[in-house]
């Protein structure tokens, strides 16, 4: 167990998957907007987690985790992520329906539980919304991926990955039938409104820029 606080968790992990995102050190606005709180808040909390040993932290500079906070992260995302497959294949949830509960279900600790669910679920290693599970050593599988805002005319591509998990931007996927696994093909952009034409299962749709920068993918001839 972790001997932290719930807060604390949620912060740890904050960080780890901002930088899963970014790949660059963490800013405090960056934290502040992930957990939805002030940036005064954030900047008290890494002095906590500094003291504690689990980050590194230099002013004006931004945060990272240390060997330590990593570990604690990527056990709490691993909990989260199979609580989410699990939910999804076993319970018949649907995407947009599991992140909060995920959110409460990763501070259960019990390594046995956890052990267990990942063996019953045949160890997978991708979460419903595309994001790597951490084995039980930690390690994960991290793809090659890329928003469908920045893909070729005429490619086909996959998605592999979703940035916006909040419920309404899934349920807005669904109702373009846009899914991980789905097939998708740039047909076209728009100068105008930088919106974009694309093809799904031989079906045109238009989607936002915003949309399409929240969609991660992968060139469909491409091998993981």
């Amino acid at each position: 167990m972790s001997g932290l606080s719930q807060s604390e968790d949620d912060y740890i992990k904050a960080i780890f998957r901002i930088y899963e995102k970014t790949g660059t050190t963490v800013s405090t606005n960056s934290i502040a907007n992930h957990v939805r709180t002030t940036a005064a808040s954030v900047t008290d909390m890494i002095k906590r987690l500094a003291e504690k040993g689990l980050i590194n932290y230099e002013k004006y500079k931004g945060v990272s985790l240390n060997s330590k906070g990593n570990i604690i992260a990527t056990q709490l995302v691993r909990r989260n992520r199979l609580w989410k497959v699990f939910m999804v294949e076993k319970l018949n949830f649907k995407w947009d329906e599991i992140q909060e509960a995920a959110d409460a279900l990763e501070h259960i600790y019990s390594e046995k539980l956890i052990n267990e669910m990942d063996q019953f679920l045949d160890f997978p290693k991708y979460d419903p919304h595309g994001d790597p599970i951490p084995d039980r050593n930690g390690k994960y599988i991290l793809r090659s991926r890329f928003p469908l805002s920045d893909v070729q005319l005429n490619k086909p591509v996959s998605v592999i990955g979703i940035l916006n998990n909040s419920p309404s931007f899934l349920q807005y996927l669904d109702s373009q039938n846009i899914a991980i696994g789905t097939q998708v093909i740039l047909k076209q952009k728009f100068e105008f409104d930088k919106s974009f034409l694309l093809t799904i299962n031989r079906s045109e749709k238009n989607i936002s820029y915003e949309v399409a920068k929240n969609i991660l993918v992968k060139y469909a001839h491409r091998l993981e």
